[in-house]
């Protein structure tokens, strides 16, 4: 099942879906477009999914009872999708079907109520529900959670697969500066003065620098990888529609070669089916369309330079959704996500 069906982020949901080997949509639930056909939202997934249609919010005790397991992503809004999973929760609950979640939303990033609050400026949906809930990137959790996911989103995950291993190798001090540049899909569908095409075609700006409010779940999100950092970010908006390049600087612990780092950072992605560690700083194109990330290091003395590029849409959201539930439902991590690149935009 398919909450919050008709962004960006749901698109790539179904793509990469149409294509997964174990799962398929069961319903795709949308408030706006209820009774509406998922292939008229989504043109692109045309032959995909014949005859599905969006539902709406009446039908879950239907659609959740129907089925002995049921899986979920989330792909609501913050705000939205609290209290909106915790339905789908109580309704599993009362029919005794067996659910795993991955919500994509930033409602269940952090660990108590009050730090989202904090950050968000409203109360949390479904507080009760926060500790059903673990939030991490698949690549540095070695265990997979017993509950649900929450993702880190596409920011965050390109800042910690550079900063986590750095961190916790003890390669650098833990103050980190990070710019990252993303394309107008990370704002979502509807346009706005700073997303609509004729303010982003040809220009680069930055944005709520030192005070986006994904900074304080990068912090959040080192920590509960076993390291205390100060992570100052400056986010930018590009003039491209998918795709985020983050370029983070660290002071080393003692002076390092760039080779050295690089294969302390190979070393540690091992055994990651998504993560390639480069000699050359990566391309955006190389990732977009994927759920690949692709980091490269520059090293100067004692001042280390990170690269990482991924995909905002697919790594950063709905590709890292459905690598989790890969993980909760026991099959292959990689199931349904060896989709090649686009190449050329």
């Amino acid at each position: 099942m398919v909450l919050g069906g008709t962004g960006y982020v749901a698109g790539e949901l179904l793509r990469l879906l149409a294509g997964h080997p174990h799962l398929r949509p069961a319903a795709v639930l949308s408030e706006s477009q209820a009774g509406g056909a998922v292939e008229s939202a989504f043109p692109h997934l045309a032959g995909c999914f014949p005859g599905l249609v969006f539902s709406d919010r009446g039908n879950l005790e239907r659609l959740i009872g129907d089925r002995e397991r049921l899986a979920v992503l989330c792909a609501a809004p913050h705000g939205a999708a609290a209290p909106l999973l915790d339905s789908v929760l109580t309704a599993a609950e009362r029919a005794g079907t067996a659910v795993k979640v991955v919500d994509i939303s930033a409602d269940f990033r952090f660990a108590d109520g009050a730090a989202y609050e904090k950050v968000y400026g409203h109360a949390h949906g479904a507080p009760g529900r926060l500790a059903e809930f673990r939030c991490a990137l698949p690549e540095h959790l070695g265990e997979t959670p017993e509950g649900h996911v929450g993702h880190p989103g596409c920011f965050v995950t390109a800042t910690l697969l550079a900063a986590v291993p750095l961190l916790k190798l003890g390669l650098v001090e833990p103050r980190l500066s990070v710019v990252a540049i993303t394309g107008s899909t990370g704002a979502g569908r509807t346009p706005t003065a700073t997303t609509h095409h004729p303010a982003r075609r040809s220009n680069v700006f930055a944005y709520n620098p030192l005070k986006h409010r994904h900074e304080p779940e990068m912090r959040a999100l080192a920590a509960a990888s076993g390291v205390d950092a100060r992570i100052h970010f400056v986010p930018q908006a590009g003039p491209f529609a998918r795709g985020i390049y983050a370029t983070l600087q660290a002071r080393l612990l003692r002076p390092m070669e760039s080779e050295e780092v690089r294969q302390a950072l190979a070393g540690f992605y091992a055994g990651a089916p998504f993560v390639d560690i480069l000699p050359e700083p990566p391309r955006l194109q190389e990732v977009v369309g994927t759920n690949r990330a692709r980091l490269s290091v520059a090293a100067d003395g004692d001042h280390l330079v990170v690269f990482s590029a991924i995909d905002n849409l697919v790594k950063g959201a709905a590709g890292g959704a459905i690598q989790w539930m890969n993980r909760l439902l026991g099959f292959s991590e990689t199931a349904g996500l060896t989709v090649p690149g686009l190449g050329w935009l």
